[in-house]
C-alpha cells in the first residue's frame, strides 16, 4: 500500500494523550508522528486511540466529503458556485467523476492511516497494560473505517505490508485488493462484534464510543452486507466475487441479525435516546445531546482544538468544518432600502456566525421534489421548518449600522430583526418577480400588502433556495455583533444518531426479519411501521417555529402516526430518512446500498436549470443524469495509483471498472 496512506509514522494531526482519573474529556495534544516504539508504550497506545477520534475531522465536517455524500442525488445537485469538484460528481452532464480530482479519495485518505493506528494499538495494547475496553475503542474504529471504505469502493486491502489486519512497520509500494465478502467476514464483523461486547455503555470520555455506537454500526453493517448479498438489480461488484457467504449464511440472516441487534439497542439505549423533539435534536446550544452516538468534535476555545481557524478558514481537505457552507446561499445580496420613496439599496442581511446564516458557498442545491414531496407536509410534521431557513431576518444593528428603520417590498417599513425575504411553503401565484421598483437584488418577488420579499417553491433554483439550518454556527463569543462567520465551525459534526437504529431495523424488517416486540421506552410492536412511528411521533411534537421564531408547543403525532402507510416499502423508509437526516451526508450510502440510486435520482426538476448567473431566471427545467452501474462504487484515487510501484496492467486492474 502505498506509504502516502499507509506508513509507519503517521502524520497525526490529533495523536495525544488522555487525561486519566476523573476527567471526562479527551485532552489532545498535537504530536507530530507516531513511531513504531512509540506504540510500545502505555503513552503511546492511548495517544493513538485518540488520534482515532481526531481523525473523523478529516472526513466528517468536510464540506468535499459531504458533496461526495450529497451531490447526485434526490437530496443535492451543484450549486451556483461550484466548480468541477462538485460538477463531476452530479452525472448531470456538466463534468465527468475524475479519480485525480473528483475528491471521492477523502475517504481513502483518512480511513487508512487510522486503521494502521487502530492495529498498532490492538496489537500493541493488551503488552503494555491497556484494559480490554481501550482496546475495544481501537478495534470500532478499525471496523468503522473498513465499513466506510467498502460502502464506497468495493474491496480494499486488508493487508497494509505487515500482514492482514496487522500494523505495518515498513515502506511498501505494493498492494491488493481483498474482496467485498472478506472486508465484512474478516475485518468488519468481528471487531464490531467484539466492540460491542467489550465497550462500555456510557462513554469512557464525553464523545467516547460505547456498546451502542458498536451495536449501531454493527447491525448497519449487516443490513449493508445482506442488501450485498441478494443484489436484486444486479450492480456489478469489484474485486469480482461470488454473492455468497464464507460463513455459509445468505442475505436474509443478515437482515435478521441487522434486526436483532438494532432492536437489542433501542431497547438497552444506556444513556442514549430520543430526544423530545426533532428542533432539540439539532439545536446549537443542545449540541452533544445522547441523541448524538459518534461525533467528530470542535471547539471554540482555540483554534488548534477546533481543527480549524476560529476567526477565518479558507475551507479545504483538513480537519476544518466547513460542510456548511456547502449547502448555503448567498442571502448576503439580499437588499433593503434607506429610502421610502426611492430603492436606495443597502445590504440588509449580512453575515453572522448565527445557526441560520454562516458562511455562504452555495455549492449544492436541492431540487424542487424536495420541497414538493420529501417535505410535502410542512404543517404536522416539524422536519422541514427544523432543516430548512425559510425567513432571513434582518440584522443591520449588529453590523454596527444605526438605522432604526428600513424598507422593503412595497416600501413597507422594516426594523432589525424582521423578516427580509420568506421561502414560501407553496405556490401561491400573483408573486411580481420584475423587480423593477423593489429591488430585492436576488430575484425574490413581491405580494402585496407585504413587507418581506417572498420566492415560491417553484422558483427555488441553483441561486437562491432554503439554506440547512440544522448544520449552521453556533457560537457564544459573538457579543451582540456579527461574530466570526467566516470561521470554521466550532460545532460537533455528528456522524451516527440513535434515532438511526430505528430505520435500521425497519428496514431488515421490510427485508424479511421476523419481527418482535420492543420493550423499554421506546416500546413498539416491532414492525417496520411501529418502529417508524416512534420517529414520526416525535416529528410531530413542536417546541419552537424556526420559521416564525417564536415558541410553539404543539403535537401532532397522532395525526403523523395515521398516515403512515399500512404497508412500508424501502421508497418510504429512504424517504423518511431523507426527511429526518437531510443534507447530512446520509443520501449517496443510502441510495447505494439499496441500489434506488438511479430510481430516485436520475431525474429531477429544479429553475434555472442550465443558467445559474440570472437571478431572475424562475423557468422549471427538468434535468436528468446518466448514472450507470459502475458509478455505484467511486475510484480509486488517482494519488494512489501513482504511488505503487506497479505495473500499468496491475494498477488498471487495481482500479474500479469504468474509471
Amino acid at each position: 500500500m502505498k506509504h502516502k496512506y499507509i506508513r509507519t509514522c503517521w502524520l497525526a494531526i490529533f495523536a495525544a494523550l488522555f487525561i486519566t482519573g476523573c476527567s471526562k474529556i479527551l485532552d489532545e495534544n498535537p504530536r507530530s508522528i507516531f513511531t513504531p516504539d512509540y506504540f510500545k508504550t502505555d503513552a503511546g497506545v492511548k495517544g493513538g486511540i485518540t488520534a482515532l477520534y481526531g481523525h473523523l475531522r478529516l472526513m466528517y465536517g468536510n464540506g468535499y466529503f459531504i458533496n461526495a455524500n450529497q451531490v447526485s442525488t434526490d437530496e443535492h445537485t451543484w450549486g451556483q458556485n461550484s466548480d468541477g469538484n462538485v460538477k463531476n460528481l452530479d452525472f448531470s452532464g456538466v463534468g465527468v467523476i475524475d479519480p485525480a480530482s473528483s475528491n471521492t479519495g477523502i475517504v481513502w485518505g483518512a480511513a487508512f492511516p487510522a486503521i494502521n493506528t487502530a492495529s498498532g494499538v490492538i496489537e500493541n495494547g493488551a503488552a503494555v497494560g491497556v484494559v480490554e475496553s481501550l482496546i475495544a475503542e481501537a478495534r470500532f474504529f478499525r471496523a468503522f473505517d473498513y465499513f466506510l471504505l467498502v460502502q464506497t469502493f468495493g474491496g480494499v486491502p486488508l493487508d497494509l505490508g505487515g500482514g492482514e489486519l496487522k500494523f505495518n512497520t515498513s515502506t511498501v509500494r505494493t498492494s491488493k485488493r481483498n474482496t467485498v465478502p472478506e472486508v465484512y467476514t474478516k475485518a468488519i464483523f468481528p471487531d464490531l462484534l467484539l466492540a460491542a461486547e467489550q465497550l462500555p455503555d456510557v462513554g469512557r470520555v464525553t464523545g467516547g464510543v460505547t456498546k451502542t455506537a458498536a451495536r449501531l454500526f454493527l447491525a448497519k453493517a449487516y443490513l449493508t452486507y445482506g442488501w450485498w448479498l441478494q443484489n436484486p438489480n444486479s450492480i456489478p461488484t469489484y474485486p469480482e466475487a461470488a454473492r455468497t457467504d464464507p460463513d455459509g449464511h445468505d442475505a436474509t440472516w443478515y437482515f435478521q441479525q441487522a434486526y436483532d441487534v438494532a432492536t437489542t439497542a433501542i431497547a438497552n439505549p444506556a444513556s442514549f435516546g430520543l430526544q423530545p423533539t426533532f428542533y432539540d435534536v439539532n439545536n446549537g446550544p443542545n449540541d452533544r445531546n445522547n441523541e448524538s452516538v459518534l461525533y467528530a468534535d470542535h471547539t471554540e476555545k482555540s483554534s488548534i482544538y477546533n481543527g480549524g481557524d476560529l476567526g477565518y478558514s479558507g475551507g479545504g481537505f483538513g480537519t476544518d468544518n466547513f460542510a456548511h457552507w456547502f449547502e448555503q446561499w448567498n442571502y448576503t445580496n439580499i437588499r433593503s432600502s434607506t429610502s421610502s420613496t426611492s430603492w436606495a439599496a443597502v445590504s440588509s442581511v449580512q453575515r453572522a456566525a448565527t445557526q441560520p446564516l454562516g458562511r455562504p458557498w452555495t455549492m449544492i442545491a436541492p431540487p424542487h421534489g424536495v420541497f414538493t414531496k420529501t417535505f410535502a407536509d410542512k404543517t404536522n410534521d416539524s422536519r422541514y421548518d427544523g432543516t430548512f431557513v425559510t425567513r432571513y431576518r434582518s440584522n443591520w444593528k449588529e453590523a454596527g449600522i444605526a438605522a432604526n428603520q428600513m424598507y422593503n417590498a412595497n416600501y413597507l417599513p422594516v426594523s432589525n430583526g424582521d423578516v427580509i425575504l420568506t421561502f414560501l411553503n407553496t405556490d401561491v401565484g400573483g408573486v411580481d418577480y420584475s423587480n423593477s421598483i423593489y429591488n430585492s437584488n436576488v430575484g425574490a418577488g413581491v405580494l402585496p400588502g407585504r413587507a418581506d420579499f417572498v420566492i415560491e417553491p417553484k422558483a427555488f433554483s441553483r441561486i437562491c433556495y432554503p439554506g440547512n439550518w440544522k448544520m449552521g454556527p453556533y457560537r457564544t463569543d459573538n457579543n451582540g455583533g456579527l461574530g466570526q462567520p467566516n470561521g470554521s465551525l466550532t460545532r460537533p459534526y455528528v456522524a451516527a444518531k440513535f434515532s438511526e437504529l430505528f430505520f435500521i431495523a425497519a428496514e431488515a424488517a421490510v427485508k424479511g426479519a421476523v419481527t418482535k416486540g420492543v420493550a423499554g421506552a421506546y416500546a413498539n410492536d416491532g414492525s417496520a411501521r411501529g418502529l417508524i412511528n416512534i420517529i414520526r411521533a416525535r416529528a410531530g411534537k413542536w417546541r419552537w417555529d424556526n420559521g416564525g421564531n417564536v415558541a410553539k408547543v404543539q403535537d401532532n403525532s397522532v395525526a403523523l402516526i395515521a398516515a403512515t402507510p399500512a404497508a412500508i416499502d424501502i421508497n418510504y423508509i429512504l424517504a423518511e430518512r431523507s426527511r429526518e437526516y437531510f443534507g447530512e451526508g446520509y443520501r449517496w450510502l443510502d441510495l447505494v446500498r439499496t441500489q434506488k440510486w438511479s430510481e430516485l435520482s436520475s431525474s429531477f426538476e429544479i429553475a434555472g436549470k442550465t443558467n445559474p448567473n440570472d437571478w431572475k431566471d424562475h423557468t422549471i427545467g427538468t434535468v436528468t443524469r446518466t448514472i450507470t452501474p459502475a458509478h455505484y462504487l467511486r475510484p480509486i484515487p488517482q494519488s494512489q495509483l501513482d504511488g505503487m510501484d506497479m505495473s500499468t496492467e496491475e494498477k488498471r486492474a487495481y482500479q474500479n471498472p469504468g474509471y
